[in-house]
């Protein structure tokens, strides 16, 4: 069984430990650290994938850097020599597998972007013609490229599952002009990135995006960008509609667990070692295609 990295910096603030991330208070700057730990279906994995926090570290790097032309984020640096004094003892733990990064007060919403009939969207949309509320052409086949990209958000659940809502709902929850500002964003960072993969052999069927205030109310990209864990990659010349696509992010873990009885609720089944080292694999994979 992988064993889970997990941190305790007794001398700095734990600010919030998420499903992947254990994020530290440093005043006016957050350190995120991005753990070995795996979720599905919302329910965290009781074994680890290793080095997964710093294969995730790098990718959302590389698109912070590839996306600011398109809005601010909030990565300030990955080298230790930047960070304060306080974090250089943990040098070993930190290298890697963190960030310092911005404050910001965060938008509630996972901003998801869809631009294929795939996963849950596919389930819906053979029930009832839509994904996540948005309704779509008759006749769609599994892992048909939509005409066009789809905003279609959820809440932000720090435990359980996300809600899949419509974008009125998201105007309640954050307001009109944040949720179509955040909406604009999400449709362009996909687009972009769309392109970009494309031309090197990959498809990105879709991705979430999180965003937050900055200190003068402007936008920002936060968390994370464009990784396995966020996004559900396939490999351009082994695409074709209707067949199981050569994927390289955690759907390989999501299909063992379909192929389970597990009723998607904590605590979560033990993972064969043939899973968790087919999981990394699809995560190397990922860096290599995205970053070279």
């Amino acid at each position: 069984m992988a064993t889970i990295f997990e941190t305790n910096f007794e001398d700095i603030k734990l600010f919030r430990r998420g499903k992947v991330r254990d994020v530290y208070d440093l005043d006016d700057k957050l350190l995120f650290v991005a753990s070995d730990r795996i979720s599905a279906f919302d329910v965290i994995m009781n074994e680890a994938i290793p080095k997964k926090g710093e294969i995730l570290t790098e990718i959302s790097q590389f698109w912070f850097e590839k996306t600011k032309h398109i809005l601010p984020n909030h990565f300030i640096s990955s080298d230790i020599a930047d960070y304060p004094e306080i974090c250089k003892k943990y040098e070993a733990e930190l290298t890697k597998r963190s960030m310092l990064v911005e404050k910001s007060k965060p938008i509630l919403l996972e901003c998801v972007v869809r631009g294929y009939v795939a996963g849950s969207g596919w389930k819906e949309y053979k029930k009832q013609g839509t994904i996540c509320g948005v309704q779509l052409p008759a006749g769609l086949l599994e892992y048909q490229k939509l005409s066009e990209p789809i905003f279609t958000p959820s809440t932000k659940a720090e435990v359980g599952h996300d809600e899949n809502i419509n974008f009125a709902e998201a105007c309640s929850i954050v307001g009109k002009e944040i949720a179509e500002k955040v909406r604009d964003y999400s449709l362009k960072l996909y687009n972009f990135a769309y392109e970009y993969l494309y031309k090197r052999g990959i498809i990105l069927a879709d991705t979430k995006f999180e965003f937050g205030l900055n200190n003068d109310d402007e936008i920002i990209l936060i968390d994370e960008a464009l990784t396995p864990d966020s996004s559900r990659f396939w490999l351009l010349d082994d695409y074709s509609v209707g067949k199981a696509q050569m994927n390289f992010d955690k759907q390989v873990l999501r299909d063992y667990l379909e192929s389970t009885n597990w009723n998607k609720k904590a605590p979560a089944p033990e993972l064969p070692v043939e899973i968790i080292q087919k999981t990394l694999e699809k995560y190397k994979f990922a860096l290599k295609a995205i970053c070279g």
